[in-house]
């Protein structure tokens, strides 16, 4: 009698040895990045990727084995989340995995913004000396508005304030105690930052609220000369208005590590006042072998059936209990966030509970929503 064959889990991206090492042990894993995704993803109950896949709803359609989708990373706007709900579909991510690397790269950018570092090294290395060319600013003493203040933008804030810089920063979902235990100032909406920052970076998810955040009229908004740098998603920029910015001498200079769209290829490119990297905020050794264990993790848990800790859509719960809790998921996000915007302090412990007949179904999927 043969036994039931294991679970097959795609690998459409590279990830560490040691996450890798975690499914072979339990899973059939294949690995293959070449082939056309669409033709083969019906045949798997996983796949892992990073940023450089697209997994749209049409893709989600076909793949009608798939439990989960990981994430090896934080961002997921690569994913269409709401079509892989909608399937039940698992979708995960790895967020604690490349903080450090991003805060390090920002602050990095920073620098390079303030001091015209790699204009200046292009210009040595083409036989030019320009020292008054390059002269750059001191970033002690300046202000940095902070917009995001999740688990990457609290990193960038309390290096600044080691760099003897004031921040100001805005997060409508984190509560107050949390600026305060830093010494950051909150700030009550985006606006507020951009009249006091001489230098600002973002630090937000991409979504519709988001894009385009920083457009002509924000550009309009801020003081003359701003920095801008960007580490986060690529359209949280309007790149064609901050270009004008840039030509205009508004903006003085710009950082960037995420565009629109990847490889960029753009005008940018072209502005001299415009520092590039291309998405390297999370590609540290230290990052990537966290996030492969991660959502090796993650995924192994979707696919027995656990508890899945990062999952960003829903838990791992029976059919029958997710067609009757589906419809309360908004509401339990929605409520999720109104507690923490109505709380005065941060909280030790928070409680989801449910009542009456709902309680009887399992209801991790709600409690994954309300955080």
């Amino acid at each position: 009698m043969s036994s039931e064959p294991r679970p097959r889990v795609l690998i459409r991206e590279p990830i560490a040895e040691s996450g890798l090492d975690l499914l072979r042990a339990r899973f059939e894993v294949v690995e293959d990045a070449d082939s056309d995704l669409g033709s083969i993803i019906g045949e798997f109950d996983a796949i892992v990727v990073r940023s450089g896949t697209m997994i749209d709803a049409e893709l989600i359609d076909r793949a009608i084995r798939l439990k989960v989708i990981g994430r090896a990373g934080v961002g997921v706007d690569n994913v269409d989340v709401d079509a892989a709900t909608r399937r039940g579909i698992v979708v995960a991510n790895a967020p604690e995995a490349t903080v450090i690397s991003a805060a390090e790269h920002t602050i990095a950018l920073l620098l390079a913004v303030a001091r015209n570092v790699p204009q200046a090294h292009a210009a040595l290395i083409a036989g030019r000396w320009e020292r008054a060319r390059f002269a750059g600013i001191e970033l002690a003493g300046k202000t940095l508005g902070v917009l995001g203040f999740g688990r990457i933008g609290w990193q960038v804030a309390r290096r600044a304030l080691g760099l003897g810089m004031r921040v100001v920063a805005f997060d409508p979902y984190v509560a107050l105690d949390r600026f305060k235990e830093l010494g950051v100032e909150p700030a009550p909406t985006p606006e507020d930052v951009y009249a006091e920052a001489d230098l600002i970076t973002l630090h937000l998810p991409l979504n519709d609220e988001t894009r385009h955040l920083l457009g002509a009229d924000a550009f309009a908004r801020m003081r003359d000369g701003v920095r801008i740098v960007n580490a986060a998603r690529g359209g949280l920029v309007d790149e064609g208005a901050l270009a004008d910015a840039v030509r205009s001498g508004k903006v003085a200079g710009a950082a960037l590590d995420v565009f629109e769209s990847e490889p960029y290829s753009g005008p940018l490119l072209g502005l001299e006042e415009i520092v590039v990297t291309p998405h390297l905020a999370g590609s540290t050794t230290e990052a990537q072998d966290r996030a492969g264990l991660i959502i090796a993790e993650q995924v192994a848990a979707a696919l027995d059936g656990e508890f899945v800790r990062t999952a960003v859509n829903i838990a791992v719960v029976e059919q029958a209990d997710l067609e009757v809790l589906g419809a309360f998921i908004p509401l339990a996000a929605k409520l999720g966030r109104l507690a923490i915007a109505l709380i005065a302090g941060r909280p030790d412990r928070i409680v989801v509970a449910s009542h009456g007949p709902l309680s009887e179904y399992d209801t991790r999927l709600l409690t994954v929503a309300a955080l």
